[in-house]
């Protein structure tokens, strides 16, 4: 019964967000069809696509520092090259499967099962951690009335619990208790010397994740930028409501890959600060781009390995 309620609730999430985007952009149809994009326009969009899936590399090595963090060191191509061809798994039902690729990769390479499993979620659990900071810092940007301080100090704590959350102190804890409830389910004894841990906090995969949030919306502002100019005052709006958009693409359920959850949140945050029809043309044109590139990265990771084990 539990498993029929979240299918449904997945799929009441999933049909408001998608009816919330169609609505939106019939309401702007007219606008949206009048949006002309010049050749420099185009060239800015090539150059979006590019950075998008740099973005992807970049987090693709990232999780090899994850690994190591976890003393499991892995050559980090290969392992760029497994993140970059499963990451197109993510748009398929479930939303899990790209992390269930990456997993059996890393068996495959000797990673040890609990490494794997452990990189996997702790990967998009330090990328929640570096958007929900973001949206900490930015998050006025995007408020509709001006914060005051009573907010801001309450913005503060959080930035600190999100920052205590990732230290080792509390995850491993949970670590060990994850394993724990896994081995009585299994009926398997437990053996805390066999639970893998973090021996240090995850710092330099945690600044890393700014760097691909930094990437990706860097690719979102340049998507706005070739349709409607941009001022660098508004820059810090598009960096918020970007992260907070993304954030919420990837933790609700019944979005593979942020689909509509994403678009449905931007339009929100930004309709009310850029002419309706360029929020939804950008931001369609990105989703788009963000396909391309992930694509892309999944044949260009192919077509490298192909050639490497050619030449051998």
């Amino acid at each position: 019964m539990t498993k029929v309620m979240k299918q449904f609730l997945r799929w009441i999430i999933l049909g408001g967000t998608l009816f919330f985007v169609v609505k939106a952009l019939k309401d702007n149809w007219v606008g949206v069809t009048t949006i002309k994009i010049d050749p420099a326009g185009w060239a800015i969009l090539a150059i979006a696509t590019g950075v998008t899936l740099l973005a992807h590399t970049w987090a693709g090595w990232i999780w090899t520092w994850v690994l190591r963090d976890l003393n499991q060191p892995v050559p980090s191509v290969q392992f760029i090259q497994v993140y970059l061809k499963t990451n197109i798994a993510k748009y398929l039902p479930g939303n899990v499967w790209h992390y269930y690729g990456r997993i059996i990769a890393a068996k495959n390479a000797n990673v040890s099962t609990g490494a794997a499993t452990l990189s996997v979620l702790l990967e998009p659990l330090l990328m929640a951690a570096a958007a929900l900071i973001v949206v900490v810092l930015f998050g006025s940007q995007f408020a509709v009335t001006q914060t005051n301080l009573a907010l801001q100090i309450l913005q503060f704590a959080f930035l600190i619990v999100i920052l205590c959350g990732v230290h080792p102190w509390f995850l491993n804890p949970v670590i060990r208790l994850l394993h724990k409830f896994k081995n009585q389910k299994s009926g398997e004894d437990y053996q805390p010397k066999s639970t893998i841990y973090l021996d240090r906090y995850p710092l330099r995969p945690l600044l890393g994740e700014f760097g691909f949030l930094g990437l990706r919306s860097l690719g979102f502002i340049l998507t706005i930028y070739a349709i409607n100019p941009v001022n660098l005052s508004q820059i810090p709006l598009l960096v918020g409501a970007f992260s907070f958009a993304w954030l919420l693409g990837l933790v609700v359920p019944g979005a593979p890959g942020g689909l509509g959850v994403f678009e449905a949140t931007a339009i929100a945050l930004l309709q009310h600060r850029f002419p309706s029809a360029i929020v939804i043309s950008a931001i369609t044109l990105y989703r788009l781009i963000s396909i391309l590139a992930e694509t892309s990265g999944a044949a260009l990771a192919w077509l490298d390995e192909r050639l490497v084990n050619t030449n051998r």
